[in-house]
């Protein structure tokens, strides 16, 4: 035997004749034998010591020691102080770790020197021989003091440590009954120094029924004193890192009092194991009751329920009866301790679920909120739901297979048509071809032709039948009406007004049927181009502004509409001839002017019909973007030359359309512009341009024909700013500073198998630092949907979006879906008329039950901010609007019972309906979370598409009941916005 062995293994063993020879002969089986054993006989009175001598007398490498300490450390600090080697190692004489271990973990601490531990993963073993999942902390590598100061990270065994910086630190603290393996590894992190990790679960931990860590009540009271040291300055270490002199940081992972009630969570769920409880709920307050904590908290349960019952986590579905009923309690108690029950909810259903995801559900697996079963599919039976029971978690089999496994709520009995029903969903048609007539009774299906839809055929007899009868009031479609009538009668009863149905669009005229046709179709409703609005008023009074000095005589006005201008123009005439293609508008326009004994009306298609000559003036704006191309613009222009007098003026107003110029401002029509007017005209013989108004949206133009002899001038070209306000339906149509991309001409040219669904919440100044992220100024996204308006993206509804995919459909350009939840004020205040002026729309998850409310899910993080009310909504529906459902209350929807569930869904549908006159189909999950219920209850409720928790862009493959969105947060840059938009189009 070497006199200095690399590792030196501490064995202490207190009758430990049944487990001993284990632990022993896993050391004569490691790789790497340099190595020797100190085995410390702590008091046993079987047959230890007689074991321990064999060993000593077969193998020199063995060492032992006797000892009274009557405790593992005391034993370990016996073994410590004749131990010889470079490195470490504590065995208890019911452990073992695998042969590769001091290779493996001699082998890692090599490629550091520096490290003052290595470790690895280890495996519990029940006394039936089942191993539990393995456990590796990977954080311990990262910041082990952090870890180390709240909770016990590493199995004993698991580790080797440097000897003499044990020896330093003291050894291991022998008034600690439990935890002292614990508190040294925390005073070892404390010096800073590294840890490395073997990421392989190496070392075997036997859980047995006399373990000390199955007393909850000693666990406890020493992992207090533990944490405690951690979150101060230990004296015991005499050079600490200066990052942790002073004990762990809040900041980096929780308080003292967070970390001791995890651990008595640990313990109450050991406890709940053997079927008891010795833990007040009390000690639990200090837990994050938040439902990002809701996993974790599982997570904790289900390993104290492992070493509690003795039962690997395959196992414990089956053993529920054992340990259930306290369990249940404990997690109960949980919520109250919290004051939020959903929470408690919340753990129990992520805990059920994962009991179930590892069961093989040879029987039915009652739990507390969850049955678990297997169905035959070929012979589906009614299900009765026990007390309690508003879940199902089912393995649909055939043949032994499993074909599906499927997770949903329940109100009341699965009958055999909502099993039809459900199997026809979720199985494969082709593998219930054979089955089709089972269900029926009948002789197997015959063939059906390639492609041939069986869902149908298997569920037909039951949905008809079913349909006929109407559900039974205890099954679970029958309670599901009977929700649905409570909250009919409940939207009924409601104060607020219910929103006529919306009315359809009318149609824009076609430019297939004649011109008449068309301009009448046009006229169809009063003043259709809003002649009153002050930026019509303001291009009025420029017209007027750019007439020609002296006396005009005879004046004719091409396409005058209704007569606004008309009124303002005859004062300044002798004699205006008004024309116009439309009767209907002629109508109106004689209406309006009565009072103007120089005017005389007519209607004129100045593209078909001879102009009157002659005249000194001719007014024609706004009209010629109609003509068909520049070439019947150009005959145009030939015909006004014809018809003024020489000196005669022709003035017209058009507006820039980027047609002509897509780099700068302009109006987005699919039709040339001022600029290509202005250049037809100025080019047109006879005439010569005399002044221009120029502003950014539009020119107003004074052309002359010249007289015989007249020589033309420079032009007086003015340039002035628009000072009047612009109507939503002016402004829709303007992309300003020009676009990059035209929608019409991506229309054209792109096809693609995604598109982005942006997801925004808030759009404010103002409002809580901790919210910033979901709340973008107005400055911000008014940038954004600029961006997107000038390279050619267009807005739909999640309607069309369940279109394309339903359809598998192509989307067409440059679609993006727009959604906001909650349904904020300030979406109707700064949000929607931005996305109103650049033609965009979006669609606004609305929490119904506090509609005109203010958000108190958020009250924690400061003042709530307000809610849009139902007179908001309803107004914004007719604007354009689109709204969908947040539920009914901003609750998670995975603490929801499934009742509570269905009955959110159904009334926010409802609620939604009233308001707005339109179908409601889509909804949001609050919180963006969701789980394994949600879909199929939404779609039984009566939605068609829903947005959950996944991240990314939606595509043509999506379920459109579960589809992901892109979240723009208002902590990231316009940069970040385009990046993420780029990124979709270049899938295509």
């Amino acid at each position: 035997m070497a006199d200095n062995p690399l590792v030196s293994i501490v064995v202490p063993a207190h009758n430990a004749e049944v487990t001993l020879a284990r632990a022993l002969d896993c050391l004569l089986d490691q790789e790497m034998v340099d190595w020797e054993a100190i085995v410390i006989d702590d008091g046993s009175t079987d047959a230890t010591a007689a074991i321990v001598a064999g060993y000593v007398e077969h193998d020199a490498r063995f060492r032992t020691l006797s000892s009274s300490a009557y405790s593992a450390a005391g034993a370990r600090n016996s073994g410590i102080s004749t131990a010889r080697g470079r490195w470490l190692m504590f065995l208890d004489a019911d452990d073992w770790v695998d042969a590769s271990f001091l290779a493996k973990m001699l082998a890692a601490l090599k490629t550091a020197p520096d490290a003052v531990a290595a470790y690895c993963g280890s495996r519990r073993v029940m006394p039936d021989g089942e191993l539990t999942p393995p456990s590796i902390p990977t954080e311990v590598a990262i910041q082990p003091f952090e870890t180390f100061a709240r909770r016990c990270a590493i199995r004993t065994h698991a580790l080797l440590v440097d000897r003499k910086t044990i020896v330093e630190l003291g050894g291991f603290d022998v008034s600690l009954r439990t935890c002292e393996d614990w508190d040294l590894w925390q005073r070892l992190s404390r010096l800073g120094k590294r840890w490395v990790m073997v990421d392989e679960p190496l070392a075997f931990c036997r859980t047995s029924p006399n373990s000390l860590t199955r007393n909850s009540t000693q666990m406890l009271a020493d992992a207090e004193i533990v944490i405690a040291r951690g979150f101060s300055p230990d004296p015991r270490v005499k050079q600490p890192a200066s990052a942790h002199a002073n004990g762990a940081i809040e900041a980096n992972g929780g308080t003292a009092s967070e970390a001791l009630a995890w651990f008595a969570l640990w313990n109450a769920a050991s406890d709940c194991g053997r079927g008891r409880r010795s833990i007040s709920p009390q000690t639990l307050r200090a837990l994050p009751a938040g439902r990002k904590w809701a996993r974790e908290i599982a997570k904790v349960v289900l390993d104290g329920l492992m070493v509690g019952s003795l039962s690997a986590p395959a196992q414990m579905a089956a053993r529920w009866d054992r340990f259930g009923g306290s369990l249940t309690e404990l997690i109960a108690e949980l919520g109250k301790v919290w004051g939020d029950p959903v929470a408690g909810r919340r753990v129990q259903y992520h805990l059920e679920e994962v009991l179930l995801d590892l069961d093989d559900l040879a029987a039915p697996r009652r739990l507390a909120r969850t049955l678990g079963i297997s169905v035959d599919i070929r012979n589906p039976i009614s299900i009765e739901l026990p007390e309690g029971i508003d879940r199902i978690y089912a393995y649909l089999m055939m043949d032994g297979r499993i074909e599906a496994v499927v997770q949903f709520g329940v109100l009341g009995t699965v009958t055999r048509d909502h099993w039809i029903e459900l199997i026809q969903n979720v199985v494969a048609a082709e593998r219930l071809v054979d089955s089709a007539a089972r269900f029926a009774g009948r002789s197997p299906v015959p063939e059906q032709p390639a492609g041939a839809d069986m869902s149908n055929t298997l569920a037909a007899e039951a949905l008809s039948a079913t349909a006929e009868r109407g559900p039974d009031p205890d099954s679970h479609f029958g309670k599901l009406a009977q929700l649905g009538a409570q909250a009919r009668e409940l939207v009924r009863s409601s104060a607020e007004p219910a929103a006529p149905p919306a009315a359809p669009r009318r149609a824009r005229p076609r430019h297939d049927k004649d011109r008449t046709s068309f301009w009448n179709g046009y006229f169809a409703t009063e003043d259709p181009w809003n002649y009153g609005s002050s930026y019509e008023q303001e291009k009025y009074e420029r017209q007027l502004e750019i007439l020609p000095a002296g006396p005009i005589g005879r004046a004719l006005e091409l396409a005058c509409a209704e007569g606004h201008f008309t009124r303002q123009l005859a004062p300044r005439v002798g004699h205006l001839t008004a024309t116009d293609i439309s009767a209907v508008a002629i109508g109106r326009a004689r209406a309006r002017c009565s009072d103007r004994p120089n005017v005389e009306f007519g209607v004129l298609d100045f593209c078909a019909d001879t102009l009157p000559g002659e005249m000194d003036l001719i007014v024609c704006s706004e009209v010629l973007y109609y003509l068909d191309d520049l070439a019947e613009l150009r005959r145009i222009a030939k015909k006004i030359v014809e018809a003024l007098a020489p000196g005669g003026s022709f003035i017209n107003a058009h507006a820039f359309v980027l047609r002509d110029n897509v780099e700068r401002t302009g109006f987005d029509w699919n039709t040339f512009g001022a600029q290509a007017i202005s250049e037809t005209l100025a080019a047109t013989e006879g005439l010569v341009l005399d002044q221009s108004i120029q502003t950014e949206l539009y020119r107003i133009d004074r052309f002359r024909r010249l007289s015989p002899g007249d020589v033309a001038t420079e032009p007086t070209i003015d340039h002035a700013p628009i000072r009047a306000r612009l109507e939503i339906g002016v402004a829709r149509n303007i992309v300003w500073g020009g676009a990059r991309a035209l929608r019409r001409d991506v229309a054209r040219s792109e096809r693609r198998q995604r598109l982005p669904v942006l997801m925004y919440h808030s759009v404010s100044d103002e409002g809580p630092a901790a919210l910033a992220r979901f709340r973008l100024t107005p400055a911000a996204f008014h940038s954004q949907m600029a961006w997107l308006r000038a390279n050619g993206f267009h807005a739909i509804g999640s309607e069309q979006l369940e279109g394309f995919i339903a359809n598998r459909q192509p989307f067409v350009g440059r679609p993006v879906l727009i959604t906001f939840d909650d349904g904020f004020q300030n979406f109707a205040d700064h949000a929607w008329p931005t996305l109103r002026a650049n033609d965009l729309t979006a669609e606004v998850f609305l929490v119904t039950g506090l509609v005109g409310a203010s958000a108190q899910w958020d009250a924690d993080s400061g003042p709530p901010t307000q809610l849009m009310d139902a007179g908001t909504v309803r107004r914004l529906a007719a604007e354009g609007a689109f709204f969908g459902s947040h539920l009914a209350t901003h609750r998670a929807i995975d603490g929801l019972s499934s009742s509570d569930l269905a009955a959110e869904l159904l009334r926010s549908r409802m609620f939604i309906e009233r308001w707005t006159g339109r179908p409601t189909t889509a909804f949001a999950a609050p919180f963006s979370v969701t789980d394994r219920r949600l879909g199929r209850l939404a779609k039984q409720c009566g939605y068609r598409i829903g947005f959950g928790g996944r991240h990314g862009p939606a595509g043509l493959d999506c379920d459109p009941i579960d589809l992901p969105r892109i979240e723009i947060r208002g902590d990231r840059s316009l940069d970040d916005f385009v990046a993420k938009v780029e990124a979709v189009l270049e899938e295509r």
